[in-house]
This record gives C-alpha cells, sequence and structure tokens, in this order.
C-alpha cells in the first residue's frame, strides 16, 4: 500500500497510542517511539507496529508513535487506521484481513 499523505490515529489519553504515518522519502520503514513503558515493552511495540505494517504491504514509510500503555490490539487498530487514512482508502479496509 502507498502512503500519500500523512495520516494520524489515536490520541494522548492513557492506555491509547497517537500514531502518525508519512511516506518516507528514501526507502525502508522508520519507527521513532516514545513510550511510558518503553523500557519493558518499548520492543514488543516496535514488534507489533511492523507486523501490522508488513500485513498491510507497506514499504516506505516513517512512523512516529507516543504510547500511553496501549496494548497490542489498539496499537495494531491505530496503525491501520493511520495507514488507511494516509493511503486515502479510509473506507475500503478489508475487516476479514485481521
Amino acid at each position: 500500500m502507498q502512503i500519500k499523505k500523512t495520516g494520524m490515529a489515536g490520541t494522548m489519553e492513557s492506555s491509547d497510542i497517537n500514531v502518525v504515518v508519512e511516506k518516507n522519502q528514501e526507502k525502508g520503514i522508520k519507527i521513532y517511539l516514545k513510550s511510558s513503558v518503553e523500557k519493558q515493552f518499548g520492543n514488543q511495540i516496535r514488534k507489533a507496529i511492523l507486523k501490522t505494517l508488513k500485513e498491510l504491504e507497506v514499504t516506505d514509510v516513517v512512523v512516529r508513535a507516543i504510547d500511553r500503555g496501549a496494548l497490542d490490539c489498539t496499537i495494531r487498530a491505530r496503525v491501520q487506521s493511520a495507514v488507511m487514512r494516509a493511503a486515502m482508502k479510509e473506507n475500503e479496509i478489508d475487516w476479514g484481513l485481521f
């Protein structure tokens, strides 16, 4: 899936994550993470973000995430929403994929 514009999903509330995705002018995936639980769960949060991007077939993207203790299901939902908005395909999500 191709990123066409900046997309955002999530809030700064407790147990949520704010995710902003934008096209990477270079090649590859870059993830910038700030989290209140980064020492304990930073690697798991990055894995959840990366797995979701791969499932959506996103290759060249910059992800900026500010986490407030979100569960994996919330992380995945926020990444999916931000990507779909950035790809301008908000109404085309295949719910069976997830």
